[in-house]
């Protein structure tokens, strides 16, 4: 059974950081396209960030763009995403997301190509 169980999340101020990992089960992550979509209140959800099977490329989503690092750590099959200079906007549920088909390219948060999601974690920047 595929499983993606996010944590990390938290309360945090402005300006400040945190560190969200992704830990899978039941498949190779280096095997696999993953990422993180966000989805705030009352907002649609967004794409973040996502790495490749190699690791060799990775896309983010303008707004996050030299504040936010994605990483994987083979050895822990786990999944994780930096986030620094947070701002009130960046607060929403984090979802991580992995699948074996859908590329790490421009457009691959797009309709509904990453099939397995985990169940969130809550970010909330807050002064």
């Amino acid at each position: 059974q595929f499983q993606l169980v996010e944590s990390g999340g938290g309360l945090v101020q402005p300006g400040g950081s945190l560190r969200l990992s992704c830990a899978a089960s039941g498949f190779t992550l280096d095997h696999w396209t993953a990422g993180w979509f966000r989805q705030a209140p009352g907002k649609a959800r967004e794409g973040v960030s996502c790495i490749s099977k190699s690791g060799g490329s990775t896309v983010y989503r303008d707004s996050v763009k030299g504040r936010f690092t994605i990483s994987r750590d083979s050895a822990m099959n786990t999944l994780y995403l930096q986030m620094n200079s947070l701002k009130p906007e960046d607060t929403a549920f984090y979802y991580c997301v992995a699948d074996p088909a859908t590329p790490c390219t421009i457009g691959w948060a797009e309709g509904d190509g990453m099939d397995y999601w985990g169940k969130g974690t809550l970010v909330a920047v807050v002064s």
